[in-house]
């Protein structure tokens, strides 16, 4: 079979690198790709957003499944214009894409599935948020409503802090269009995971999840990023609380979904908080988590083209997933300046070194080559993932090939997995 993969970052290439080991497969493409990537796909030149040119490479070089990777595509209708050319999309349409381009939709389609969440209320008026914040008071989450890449939530401690976020996002618009509504919700204590179902309309298999790392520095300190590292399986997420969460969180969003006209199809990714009462759902994303699925790719021991052929064709009650039990971790390492204003074009050296620690696989996320040299051109830049028996030891593996790197300009957090250690 003939596969596209649509997008260039960490995520992408951990499915390119999963793919690539499939019976299945014939030929890889991946589209725009970068310097990692190019190892196990051939890369095309078009930006991921640009829906009409992926339709028409598709169709012109008879893809048989075309595999968006981040949700911009997606919530541009990708899946809908490769339907439209009579090609296979792994990824849902724009309608039901909306789980994760629309806070508020989430909010409506979680309270009609009697989906456990956080109390909430949405708002287009500035002043009317300010005011809300003051009667319900601190700590507080603030959501741009719209689509931020991963940094348009505020936890704020005081509502001093919760009005500066309205007028960063509602105001001054540093997220563009996603802050033109805001969701502020109550702030949910516990621990944070993350849960991967594959969904084919009707039937959701649970995948595996994942622990992420949002805050740029040790002990979840500074500015939330895009994800500094993750590691799976968390200890606290056992077979229990997985069957509980697909009960009363997965189904009943997917049974929601199709009663609406809209049923999902992908890869839907449940942000849980887990709670003293139970799991609750934070948000869905309707994509793979970056970097969460370089972990997972790594513990997957299935043939990743059969099971996302199996979502698109709806024949998940008939398929199952396969896991190495042994845990695996990812590390990001980022441009410094990251997440703010960071120097791109500085190289990159002692790949080799480090993709040569035992157990360890380097994930190229922000990279692209140039006269031979892989330089940086992202804020995020690098994925050093790595398995292991124990958590402490693939957390070992993974900072051993760290250090094996020659980037001065970059750096990474030094406790991934702490909450499991």
């Amino acid at each position: 079979m003939k596969v596209l993969v649509v997008g260039g970052g960490g995520r992408e290439h951990a499915l390119c690198w999963a793919l690539s080991g499939s019976a299945l497969l014939t030929k890889l493409w991946c589209a725009p790709g970068n310097a990692g990537i190019a190892a196990v796909a051939e890369c095309v030149a078009i930006p991921a957003e640009d829906v009409p040119a992926l339709v028409a490479f598709a169709r012109d070089n008879a893809v048989d499944l075309v595999v968006a990777g981040p949700e911009a595509p997606l919530t541009l209708g990708l899946a809908d214009a490769c339907a439209a050319a009579g090609l296979r999309c792994f990824g849902p349409s724009a309608a039901a894409a909306r789980l994760e381009g629309s806070k508020s939709f989430t909010k409506e389609v979680a309270d009609a599935a009697g989906v456990p969440t956080a109390a909430w209320a949405r708002f287009e008026d500035p002043d009317a948020a300010r005011a809300y914040i003051r009667q319900q008071g601190a700590p507080i989450v603030v959501k741009a409503d719209g689509l931020a890449a991963g940094k348009g939530v505020v936890v704020a401690g005081t509502v001093a802090e919760a009005e500066a976020a309205i007028a960063e996002i509602m105001e001054s618009r540093v997220h563009g269009a996603a802050g033109a509504s805001v969701v502020i919700e109550e702030c949910l204590v516990g621990q944070e995971v993350s849960f991967f179902a594959l969904c084919d309309g009707e039937t959701a298999l649970p995948m595996a999840a994942a622990q992420d790392h949002k805050r740029v520095g040790d002990g979840d300190t500074g500015p939330n990023t895009g994800g500094m590292g993750a590691y799976s399986p968390p200890p606290i997420f056992d077979e229990a609380l997985r069957d509980r969460v697909m009960a009363g969180i997965i189904r009943p969003t997917l049974g929601e979904m199709a009663r609406r006209g809209t049923p999902f199809r992908g890869v839907l990714f449940a942000g849980l908080m887990i709670t003293a009462e139970g799991p609750k759902l934070i948000e869905f994303n309707v994509r793979f988590g970056d970097p969460e699925c370089q972990a997972l790719m790594l513990r997957l021991r299935s043939d990743l083209l059969a099971a996302l052929l199996a979502a698109c064709d709806g024949t998940l009650a008939d398929s199952d997933l396969r896991w190495d039990p042994r845990p695996s971790l990812v590390v990001v390492m980022a441009a410094r300046g990251y997440p703010g204003a960071y120097a791109k074009g500085t190289e990159i050296r002692g790949l080799d070194r480090a993709g040569a620690v035992p157990g360890v696989q380097v994930f190229h996320a922000g990279t692209a080559l140039r006269d031979g040299t892989v330089v940086a051109t992202g804020g995020r830049v690098l994925g050093i993932a790595a398995t292991g028996e124990t958590v402490r030891a693939a957390r070992d593996a993974a900072y051993a090939a760290v250090d094996a790197l020659d980037w001065p300009e970059g750096f990474c957090r030094r406790d991934i997995a702490y909450r499991a250690l």
